[in-house]
């Protein structure tokens, strides 16, 4: 119990990221974390923890990155993101890239 305390603690204290990775045939896949390097090679091996979505379609790019804050506003921006259509997450990306 003490244990999921803990976790819940370093969970809420640690800086989230919202994350959009390009597929080989264009697809854009968001997810978020606290380590972008760590998840986007954990994506790349397609071991365990990689998301099932992306299995197959390499090669990947991580296109875009945004720090976001903590977990709660790191959801929420996710979901945003993911219900904007294909065209506004690349003008996203664009954006970020100026």
């Amino acid at each position: 119990m003490a244990d999921s305390i803990k976790n819940a603690t370093a969970m809420s204290d640690a800086v989230w990221y919202l994350y959009m990775i390009r597929c080989r045939q264009g697809q854009l896949y968001t997810g978020i974390t606290t380590d972008i390097a760590r998840r986007f090679k954990e994506h790349q091996t397609g071991g365990a923890k990689a998301a099932k979505y992306l299995k197959g379609k390499g090669p990947l790019k991580l296109c875009y990155q945004e720090q976001v804050g903590n977990h709660s506003a790191a959801l929420k921006r996710e979901i945003v993101v993911k219900k904007l259509n294909k065209n506004a997450k690349l003008a996203l990306i664009q954006s970020d890239a100026s």
